[in-house]
């Protein structure tokens, strides 16, 4: 039996409590260290998710010469990513990121080529891609079934309260979110849509902040992509939408179209028809029912986390790739900040080859 990998933690807030219920499903896996400037925080992380004890740290320095820790989650907000990530990687560590992998392009390069430099795996946090039915999704897309893919849509149509940016002196802060609605919220259905339609060439955008106060980033955005595929592109992202509702991601060609909202298939045609369609949408029809997160961030289950941290752990085991690695994870925000670009200067904005 090999020994059991070691995760270390950097941020015991809110989504660090989906990373410890994650590795406490995953055989041969345990938190082995959790870094906090804030002891009282991680006492409560644990309690909170029945972790065993385990070191806490005040200090990444220390946490990566502790015995056992064999990678580190980081959980930090969303700008301070860059820092502990090259700190890792310095230290012989994999790593493992929370989305965003960080705020700009180049911030996130830096980490992707440290990472390689290091020789350590480097993974970017996308849960959504480990969904069943947007992993059928894919499957359907890579064995042609749309035909010639011609739309892809995503819509991220969610709330947050003003109390939720209030709350901890970052969130809405340009250094620390490098954005809102999309950079923040609607970043997995952005992964979800590259993921599904390929990279994207083109974008225009439009950003605003409508419902909030004391924000430095937007709560509503839209924007149009042209792909390298040719095909055509609509996103939408907000946290200014009373109540909120499921994400929703759609993607259409010229020999069908599927439409899924959170985990639920509400549209799954194809020409001709098969079997096995069928079978997907008897699968997924309406059998979440949960918001994921629309109105409540707390509100998602952390299975998506499962999987993905369960793929990390046999990625390094095996000496194979991670599914979703530091440059799959770069892709989404290039996006996003090239519909920043575009909102600042009412241009459409190429996107790198």
């Amino acid at each position: 039996m090999p020994e059991p990998f070691g995760f270390a933690i950097v941020g015991c807030g809110m989504i660090a409590r989906f990373h410890a219920r994650a590795i406490a499903e995953i055989p041969g896996a345990r938190v082995a260290a959790l870094v906090s400037r804030s002891p009282d925080s991680a006492a409560k992380l644990l309690a909170e998710t029945n972790t065993p004890p385990c070191p806490v740290f005040t200090d990444l320095a220390a946490a990566l010469k502790a015995p056992g820790v064999d990678a580190v989650i980081i959980t930090t907000p969303s700008g301070a990513h860059l820092e502990p990530a090259l700190q890792a990687a310095a230290a012989g560590k994999h790593v493992v990121v929370e989305k965003p992998l960080e705020i700009t392009g180049p911030r996130c390069q830096q980490v992707i080529d440290a990472c390689a430099a290091a020789r350590v795996q480097l993974c970017t946090i996308f849960p959504s891609r480990f969904a069943d039915a947007n992993v059928a999704l894919k499957a359907a897309v890579d064995a042609g079934k749309f035909g010639r893919l011609t739309l892809g849509e995503a819509a991220n149509k969610w709330w947050r309260s003003q109390a939720y940016y209030d709350d901890g002196g970052w969130k809405g802060t340009q250094a620390l979110d490098g954005g809102g609605a999309l950079m923040n919220q609607a970043i997995h259905n952005v992964d979800l849509l590259l993921w599904m339609m390929g990279p994207a060439a083109s974008v225009c955008g439009l950003t605003a902040t409508l419902a909030h106060e004391r924000i430095e980033v937007e709560d509503t955005a839209v924007a149009a992509i042209r792909f390298r595929s040719g095909a055509l592109g609509v996103l939408q992202a907000t946290t200014s939408v009373h109540p909120g509702y499921p994400k929703q991601i759609a993607i259409h060609g010229d020999k069908g179209s599927a439409v899924i909202e959170q985990e639920d298939v509400l549209r799954w045609d194809f020409d001709p028809p098969t079997p096995d369609d069928a079978a997907v949408k008897q699968r997924f029809a309406a059998k979440v029912g949960a918001s994921g997160g629309a109105a409540d961030p707390k509100a998602i289950s952390h299975e998506g986390h499962r999987r993905q941290l369960a793929d990390f752990v046999d990625a390094v085991r095996t000496g194979r790739p991670p599914k979703v690695d530091g440059r799959e994870g770069r892709k989404a925000v290039d996006l996003i900040c090239a519909v920043y670009e575009s909102n600042r200067t009412g241009r459409v904005v190429e996107l790198p080859g």
